[in-house]
């Protein structure tokens, strides 16, 4: 019997409803009519304590923050229970928000430091949503986390962008709504070709 594959996409705007909101369910949608299973989850405007350097996760080696993280720690394990990881980030000052680094940081120290790099082979892809500037910067930052986690990142027909300033200005960018539309298609394929070998 043939097991269920999961992609998560992680909202990391605080802005509900918002540009990368969108711009992440249509690359949802598009794995889920390649009839994989997928969740939104809303990590923008949460509590993600920033990594410390404590080094408990080093020691204990479990793959979690140890630095009263809780909220922290039910993204890993959603993180963990997925196949495939979408992270989506507006651009705030030419970078990631900080819920997404913190997210990053924690994730992937603690991870890393594990006995097993719980992350190792599922596949990954960032979103970003930009007005005008910093949206590369953005991009490359989810990407190094997906990289050096040995993540195998999906790519599409462009940089995975959409540009909007209002909420629901993405969905006139005809263009970036594609590369939502060529990188869910994408994403599915990968996780049909590699799911069962993790």
């Amino acid at each position: 019997m043939k097991r269920e594959i999961k992609v998560v996409g992680i909202n990391g705007s605080p802005r509900k409803g918002g540009n990368t909101e969108h711009l992440l369910k249509e690359v949802l949608r598009q794995i889920e009519e390649n009839g994989i299973t997928t969740e939104l989850f809303q990590l923008g405007g949460k509590q993600v304590k920033q990594c410390i350097a404590c080094m408990k996760c080093r020691e204990i080696k479990d793959g979690y923050c140890h630095n009263d993280n809780d909220f922290a720690n039910s993204c890993i394990d959603l993180m963990r229970g997925a196949d495939g990881i979408i992270i989506g980030s507006p651009v705030y000052f030419a970078d990631i928000t900080p819920e997404v680094k913190a997210l990053i940081d924690v994730s992937g120290f603690a991870s890393r430091g594990a006995a097993t790099n719980h992350f190792r082979r599922k596949a990954g892809a960032a979103v970003v949503a930009v007005r005008r500037g910093g949206a590369i910067h953005s991009f490359d930052s989810i990407n190094h986390f997906f990289l050096i986690n040995e993540m195998m990142v999906a790519g599409s027909n462009y940089w995975n962008i959409g540009v909007g300033s209002k909420r629901g200005d993405v969905l006139n960018d005809s263009e970036g709504m594609q590369t939502m539309k060529v990188l869910g298609d994408n994403m599915a394929w990968l996780l049909r070709n590699t799911a069962a070998e993790r």
